[in-house]
């Protein structure tokens, strides 16, 4: 038996992602401009996996980004991109960390962890 024939989970959710734009299903800002950025927030993580390789695509890098807790979801979302899809070869280009200050409800200034990652073809 040859498993050449078998498509890779890379290669099904690249599949996946291409067919859906095939069939007209866009997001609401998709209209005007393609985006590079995913935002991570309270989804699941296989939902931000398959924004980033939707994106990866069609644009040359995109960047990952989260704060505060949401900063391990980020790093599982490019870890499984560079990790289990290595058939298809992505790497991590930059990661960029830095803090910002917010107000709080309390009226409290914190500071708030951000990370970068970027994605991009090898």
């Amino acid at each position: 038996m040859s498993d050449q024939n078998n498509p890779t989970d890379a290669e099904q959710i690249i599949a996946e992602s291409q067919q859906l734009k095939d069939v007209g299903v866009t997001h609401e800002d998709d209209s005007k401009k393609t985006r590079d950025v995913i935002f991570v927030g309270t989804k699941p993580i296989m939902t931000y996996v398959t924004a980033t390789l939707t994106q990866l695509s069609t644009q040359p890098f995109v960047t990952i980004k989260a704060r505060g807790q949401r900063i391990t979801q980020a790093v599982d979302v490019s870890q499984m991109i560079v990790k289990r899809m290595n058939t298809v070869g992505y790497k991590i280009k930059d990661v960029r960390i830095a803090s910002d200050s917010l107000q709080s409800q309390d009226g409290k200034t914190r500071n708030v962890s951000t990370i970068e990652i970027d994605i991009t073809k090898a």
